[in-house]
């Protein structure tokens, strides 16, 4: 029934003009609109609707993840943007924090502004 449909993916912010510099500026995705509800951005042809809330409470797990070309070089350049990347104690990552899982696939964390857990992967 919604398998051919288009995805809408949701966070939440209670800081909605550092969420707006974060990913407009810092991740680069396009803001489409800017209401009183949500600012509402295309990530390469996905729906990202970050709503405006009162407060919010993070999952301690991944909400958004990106598939990259080279993670590694994305972590560099988001770094280079002033994003901090998380370091797990019971993962063993490499010094920029990247993780390689059983299967191959690398991955890495950040933070928004809210304290949402984002990743970018290989």
């Amino acid at each position: 029934m919604l398998g051919d449909k288009a995805i809408v993916a949701f966070v939440a912010t209670s800081k909605p003009d550092a969420a707006k510099a974060f990913y407009g500026e810092t991740l680069g995705l396009r803001l489409v609109e800017d209401t009183p509800f949500a600012l509402v951005y295309d990530a390469n042809g996905t729906t990202l609707r970050v709503q405006r809330v009162e407060a919010c409470a993070p999952p301690p797990f991944t909400q958004l993840g990106w598939h990259v070309d080279d993670v590694a070089q994305t972590v560099r350049d988001l770094v280079g943007r002033g994003v901090t990347f998380e370091r797990f104690g019971f993962l063993e990552q490499d010094e920029l924090g990247i993780w390689t899982a059983p299967g191959g696939t690398k991955i890495a964390w950040f933070k928004d502004p809210e304290g949402y857990t984002l990743s970018p992967n290989d």
